[in-house]
């Protein structure tokens, strides 16, 4: 577990839906540089399908930055972002959605002191032979648009 997260966060989130969790699934061997560059080819595809500028961000299993994407008009600041919420969803082993959605719509505003906790849409897990490799983070654009492209590249994981 990276050091960022606690384990009275990872309790809190726990009380969230299992359907959005993977806590059950382990963590697997770090995902390949060329397997990061096709995930991130995905989210790319989707980024531009909806004329979006966004950074893309790869972490391994670790939380170690492991390819980062940034679009020529994409913000500055959304390089930390991305990568925030890539690690924040590695962590946690769930989405990113899913620590907004317990802060809006459960008042676990307590969520919001859990450092490492990204609350915004737009980190997802990146799953192969049912072992967590990493985690995307897409940033730049509307919550719901980043956890499009992130999920974009997560799916192009899958059979």
């Amino acid at each position: 577990m990276p050091p960022t997260l606690t384990r009275i966060g990872l309790a809190t989130l726990a009380l969230a839906s299992a359907t959005v969790f993977a806590q059950n699934l382990p963590y697997g061997a770090p995902i390949r540089l060329e397997i990061a560059q096709k995930v991130a080819q995905a989210a790319a595809a989707e980024m531009r399908a909806k004329h979006l500028e966004l950074t893309i961000a790869i972490v391994d299993s670790g939380g170690n930055l492991v390819y980062l994407e940034r679009a020529n008009q994409a913000p500055i600041g959304t390089v930390d972002a991305a990568i925030g919420k890539a690690r924040a969803a590695n962590g946690i082993k769930a989405p990113t959605k899913a620590i907004e959605e317990q802060i809006l719509n459960h008042n676990k505003i307590n969520l919001l002191a859990v450092p490492g906790a990204f609350p915004v849409e737009g980190g997802v897990l990146l799953v192969a032979n049912n072992q967590i490799i990493g985690a995307i983070g897409a940033s730049g654009a509307m919550p719901a648009d980043d956890g499009a492209v992130a999920n974009a590249g997560a799916k192009s994981l899958q059979p």
